[in-house]
């Protein structure tokens, strides 16, 4: 596969496949899709440079979703970024009938953000879950049935607000 990492027909591959996904998580840890562009961007970068080989496209996804977290995080936690006032946008990468839930995963405590989009929007197990984030497995359980209950929660209240 190092051999390919070159090719043109190659990374635009990669773009198509992976970039979605890539910006929908980062935006979860961001919430500004500028900034989780330009993290998704530097992943693809990242990828070029280090040209890591893979056993699997499996591996190469999750590789490329640990290193889209960990830049997430990174960004977080710099002075430039902890001293802007973020501006506020839309995500237009969900359909109509998922903002509500995209908004409520939203306002999820970080540690549960990318757990639930890893499981329910990406299809991992929680298994696979814990290996790309580096986590026990029965923490990602605890964690996963938190985040249930908490949106379920944020849910039910916004629904109650409606319609009272």
């Amino acid at each position: 596969m190092n051999e390919i990492y070159g090719t043109e027909n190659y990374i635009h591959y990669l773009i198509e496949k992976y970039s979605d996904m890539l910006i929908r998580i980062t935006y979860s840890y961001m919430k500004n899709l500028s900034d989780a562009e330009d993290i998704t961007q530097d992943v693809f970068i990242k990828l070029l440079e280090k040209k890591p080989s893979f056993e699997n496209d499996e591996h190469e996804k999750a590789w490329l979703i640990r290193v889209s977290i960990n830049l997430s995080k990174d960004k977080l936690k710099s002075s430039y970024f902890k001293n802007t006032e973020p501006l506020e946008d839309n995500f237009i990468h969900i359909t109509k009938d998922d903002s509500e839930v995209i908004q409520a995963i939203l306002n999820l405590p970080l540690k549960y953000r990318s757990i639930i989009l890893l499981y329910y929007y990406e299809g991992y197990s929680i298994a696979e879950v814990a290996n790309i984030l580096n986590i026990k497995e029965t923490t990602i359980g605890s964690q996963l049935s938190r985040a249930r209950k908490k949106l379920k929660f944020i849910l039910k209240e916004d629904f109650e607000y409606e319609y009272n």
